[in-house]
C-alpha cells in the first residue's frame, strides 16, 4: 500500500484521472440540469397560443418529452447526486400534501384523467428537483441558471421580432382587450409574465455573484419584456418582493425578513379574497372602494366560496370543477362581471386548491408553501453563497405567494410559475440544510 503523505507517480497519476473524471461527470450533470430546466419552462410546444393538451397529458409529443426528462431527471439524480442531497429534498409535510393529491384523484370526476394529471405534476416536480441538485456547486449552479435564462430570452425576443401573430396577444378571440401585449413563446401574457419576473431575479442573484455582464443583461431584457405584458400584477408584486427580501439584507436585519414576507402575504390575502369572505373588510370595501373587482375575480371568488361550503373536507376533486356541468350549465346572473361558464380556473391558487383538495388540504399547503420556507431561510446557515442562494428562492417563492392570490398555479404542471415555485421551495430546502461551495470539483 502506497503512503498518501509520500504518494507514487502511480497514485498521482490515479488521483489525476479520478480529478478528471470528477470533472466530467461535473460538467454532464451542469448540461443536464440546464437542458431539463430550459424545456420545463418552454414546454415542447412553444408559440402555442391555444395552448395544447397540457393539463392531462393529452398531447403525444409533451407525454413522451416530459415522459423523458423524468427518466433523465431521475438517472440524474440516481448517478450524479449525493444521496443525502436526494434524502433532504423529502418531507414529511410534502409528502402528506401529497397523499392529499393523491385523495383528490379518487374524489375526481374522472380518476384516470385525474391520475395522469397528477403523474405529470408528480414528474415536474421530480424534474425541477433534479435541476436544483445537479449542478455540482454556486459556480456552476450560476452557469446553469445563466445559460437557460439566455436561451429563454432569445427564443421570446425571437418571437416578438419574427413571429408576432403568435408572440403577441392580437384582437381576435375572446380577450380583444389584450391586443399588442406580449407573451411570447407562453400562451399568455399571465404565463410569460412570472417567467419574465423569475429571469429579472436571476439577473440580480448572478449580478450580485459578480457575474456583472450578464446578470445586467438578463435583468435588463427580462424586465423590458414583463412590462411589455402588461401584467399588473406581476409588476406590482416584482419590485415588493426584491425590496422585501433585499433591504433588510442590505441593512444588516437579515432576520426580519420573513417576518416582513408574511406579513406582505397575510396583506394581499386580506385585500383580496378577505374582501370577499370577511364581513367587515367586505362592508369596508363597499363603503371605500366598491369598484375594486380585481377585473371581476371577486365575484368569481364569492361563487366558489359558495360551492366550496357545500364540500368543504375533501373538495371536487382534481380536475373536476372548472369545465365540468356544475359550472357550465349554471345560471349566468346579467350583473355578474365574468361569465364563469368559461373559465378554466378561479384566479386564486388558494381557493383552487381548496376546491380541488379540500380545507384541510389548503392549511397543510400553508405550511408547506410559507411556514416551513421561510424556516429554511432563517436556519439558513450565514455562508456567502447559501446566503446569495436563499435570498434568491425567497424572492421567488414571495413573489410567488403573491402572485397566486390573482392568479392559479398550484399543481399546474404546464404553468411554468408551479415549477418556478417548487423551484424555490426545494432549493431553500437545500440552502438551509448544506454548506454551499464556489467550486467543488477541480
Amino acid at each position: 500500500m502506497n503512503s498518501i503523505a509520500n504518494p507514487t507517480r502511480l497514485d498521482r497519476g490515479v488521483a489525476g484521472e479520478m480529478a478528471i473524471s470528477r470533472r466530467i461527470a461535473a460538467g454532464a450533470a451542469t448540461v443536464l440540469a440546464t437542458a431539463i430546466f430550459t424545456l420545463l419552462i418552454i414546454s415542447f410546444r412553444p408559440f402555442q397560443p391555444a395552448g395544447a393538451e397540457l393539463e392531462g397529458g393529452g398531447d403525444l409529443l409533451n407525454q413522451l418529452g416530459f415522459g423523458a426528462l423524468g427518466a433523465l431527471a431521475l438517472f440524474g439524480l440516481l448517478t450524479l447526486v449525493d444521496r443525502r442531497v436526494v434524502a433532504a429534498l423529502v418531507s414529511p409535510w410534502w409528502l402528506v400534501l401529497i397523499a392529499f393529491l393523491g385523495v383528490s384523484v379518487l374524489t375526481a370526476a374522472s380518476p384516470p384523467d385525474a391520475m395522469r394529471g397528477v403523474l405529470f405534476t408528480l414528474i415536474g416536480m421530480l424534474a425541477i428537483a433534479a435541476v436544483l441538485a445537479l449542478p455540482a456547486d454556486a459556480e456552476r449552479f450560476s452557469a446553469m441558471l445563466a445559460t437557460t435564462a439566455l436561451i429563454i430570452l432569445a427564443l421570446n425576443y425571437y418571437g416578438i421580432f419574427f413571429k408576432p401573430t403568435v408572440a403577441i396577444h392580437g384582437s381576435a378571440g375572446v380577450e380583444p382587450q389584450h391586443a399588442g401585449l406580449w407573451r411570447g413563446s407562453f400562451t399568455h401574457k399571465n404565463a410569460a409574465a412570472p417567467v419574465m419576473a423569475f429571469l429579472c431575479v436571476t439577473g440580480i442573484y448572478l449580478w450580485r455573484r459578480r457575474w456583472r455582464g450578464i446578470g445586467i443583461l438578463i435583468a435588463a431584457l427580462a424586465v423590458i419584456f414583463l412590462a411589455k405584458t402588461g401584467s399588473k400584477t406581476a409588476l406590482g408584486a416584482l419590485p415588493l418582493t426584491i425590496f422585501l427580501v433585499l433591504l433588510p439584507s442590505i441593512c444588516g436585519l437579515r432576520f426580519l425578513t420573513p417576518a416582513l414576507v408574511l406579513a406582505a402575504v397575510i396583506g394581499m390575502g386580506l385585500a383580496t379574497l378577505g374582501i370577499v369572505f370577511i364581513e367587515p373588510l367586505s362592508s369596508l370595501h363597499q363603503a371605500l372602494v366598491p369598484d375594486l373587482t380585481y377585473t371581476g375575480r371577486t365575484t368569481l371568488w364569492a361563487f366558489m366560496g359558495e360551492k366550496l361550503a357545500e364540500r368543504p373536507w375533501l373538495g371536487y376533486g382534481f380536475a373536476s370543477f372548472w369545465g365540468t356541468d356544475m359550472v357550465t350549465l349554471s345560471d349566468q346572473p346579467f350583473d355578474r362581471a365574468w361569465d364563469i361558464r368559461g373559465i378554466v380556473h378561479g384566479h386564486n391558487s388558494y381557493l383552487d386548491l381548496a376546491i380541488t383538495m379540500g380545507l384541510p388540504a389548503l392549511l397543510v399547503a400553508l405550511i408547506v408553501f410559507i411556514l416551513l420556507p421561510l424556516g429554511d431561510f432563517l436556519r439558513t446557515p450565514l455562508l456567502k453563497e447559501n446566503v446569495l442562494l436563499s435570498e434568491y428562492f425567497l424572492m421567488i417563492a414571495s413573489f410567488a405567494l403573491l402572485n397566486g392570490f390573482l392568479e392559479s398555479f398550484f399543481f399546474r404542471r404546464a404553468d411554468p410559475m408551479w415549477l418556478l415555485f417548487v423551484f424555490a421551495l426545494l432549493g431553500l430546502r437545500l440552502t438551509a440544510r448544506f454548506p454551499i461551495s464556489v467550486r467543488s470539483v477541480r
